[in-house]
């Protein structure tokens, strides 16, 4: 797919300040030093910090990382908020907060002395700060035609637009939306409003996740995000990471404006994340990591491995730990899962619904098509092997396996099954789209 030629800066990797390399295995102290000094020459005195981070669905070794963004703000920042930027995900406890910032649960104080720590809150409206709209004769330019409206009203958590000085703290990785994840998608979807996540996501539904996913350069949605992201009134930058699958590893570092760092990291991100088959596969067994903990956040396991499924195969996620499909967003079952032709050639009876909410539902169906003579004819059959009961499985339009009868190494040594261990991170590609 064209990126568009629409947006704000497309970012230039060689503006930012870069450590590593595709390949390479940063150590930490290595890394903790690059984040400290580069803070360190900025201007960063007297000023109000927004700190925004990922949730714990992304591996990161985060502990590490704000360690030494501490180290550079002490005694320098006026104040410093640190917004987790959850999108629609669920709030983390205090508890899985500790985990995930690296402290013992009720010392945060001790750790990250003068923070001030709080879950993104996208259900109060009082969390948010309008910052202006998007027209919609705008939004067609940057959606290359496929949106001509609404205008979209532009709102951020106002702990960000109340900053001097908004910084993303975050990895990059394939993404089913954006084509790669980090940068401002921090700022739209992750502390956004409903406006802007439900028309970013759908764009990115009617590509659909097979062609935007691991797309390099300016998408139409990222030129989307970009172009919210320029309306924030405070200065922004990024630290952006290339973190080894499932591990604390990192490959690569960068610090500058969120549209430069990302434009670094994204590049070691395909050169790293993407993972290459010679020929499609029949079946692939997707192992999904206790991190996620419904299926709205599990269905990165097929996102990542539908490429390489051939015409007629099967995506299975194995997950007994998932008893929900989505915690924050259980109107998504009187949906269903159903393709992008489903829900385009009926517009007038799901125009209503969000659309963040049927751009999900696509992302998992995968490819397909819909016509009123055949009805709804789809590219793979998706199997849930999941503590979520059978009935609500298969009224969602899902196919049902009982993960007690799943025998992981039986399907390791299958030639026919693409086993992946710790699904939802790297992305499977076919050798002729390299």
């Amino acid at each position: 797919m064209s990126a568009s030629s629409f947006g704000t800066d497309p970012g230039d990797p060689q503006r930012a300040a870069v450590l590593g390399a595709p390949g390479e295995h940063l150590d930490p102290q290595q890394v903790s030093a690059f984040v400290t000094q580069s803070l360190s020459a900025l201007d960063l005195d007297d000023q109000r910090v927004c700190l925004v981070i990922p949730d714990a669905t992304r591996t990161c070794p985060l502990p590490m990382l704000l360690r030494a963004v501490h180290r550079a703000l002490a005694g320098r920042a006026r104040a410093v908020d640190v917004v987790i930027a959850l999108g629609t995900h669920q709030a983390m406890s205090e508890d899985q907060l500790a985990r995930h910032l690296g402290y013992p649960p009720g010392e945060q104080e001790t750790v990250y002395p003068g923070w001030n720590v709080v879950n993104h809150e996208f259900e109060k409206p009082e969390t948010f700060v309008s910052l202006g709209t998007i027209p919609a004769q705008r939004l067609s330019e940057l959606t290359d035609g496929r949106l001509n409206g609404p205008d979209v009203d532009v709102r951020i958590n106002r702990l960000v637009a109340e900053a001097d000085i908004a910084l993303v703290v975050g990895p990059v990785f394939p993404h089913e939306v954006v084509g790669f994840s980090g940068g401002n998608k921090y700022f739209f979807p992750g502390v956004s409003g409903q406006e802007v996540i439900d028309v970013s996501h759908w764009l990115g539904a009617l590509i659909t996740s097979a062609a935007m996913i691991g797309s390099r350069g300016v998408t139409p949605v990222r030129a989307l995000i970009n172009e919210a992201s320029s309306m924030i009134p405070a200065r922004r930058l990024a630290l952006c990471v290339v973190v080894a699958s499932g591990s604390d590893v990192l490959h690569a570092a960068a610090l500058g404006t969120p549209e430069d760092a990302w434009a670094a990291c994204a590049d070691v991100s395909a050169r790293t994340h993407v993972t290459y088959v010679h020929k499609p596969v029949r079946r692939v067994l997707s192992v999904i990591p206790a991190k996620y903990e419904d299926l709205w956040t599990a269905a990165k396991g097929f996102y990542k491995l539908e490429p390489v499924v051939a015409d007629g195969g099967e995506v299975i996620l194995y997950a007994p730990h998932i008893t929900e499909v989505s915690v924050m967003h259980p109107q998504i079952t009187e949906i269903g899962y159903h393709n992008r032709d489903y829900f385009t050639r009926q517009w007038e009876q799901f125009a209503d619904h969000p659309w963040g909410d049927l751009a999900h539902s696509t992302h998992l169906r995968g490819q397909g098509t819909w016509d009123p003579e055949n009805g709804e004819v789809n590219r793979v059959t998706v199997t849930l092997a999941t503590g979520i009961p059978e009935a609500v499985v298969r009224a969602v339009n899902l196919n049902y396996l009982d993960p007690s009868t799943v025998d992981l190494d039986t399907y390791r040594n299958d030639p026919d099954t693409l086993f992946e261990p710790h699904a939802g991170e790297v992305l499977y590609r076919l050798e002729t789209e390299k």
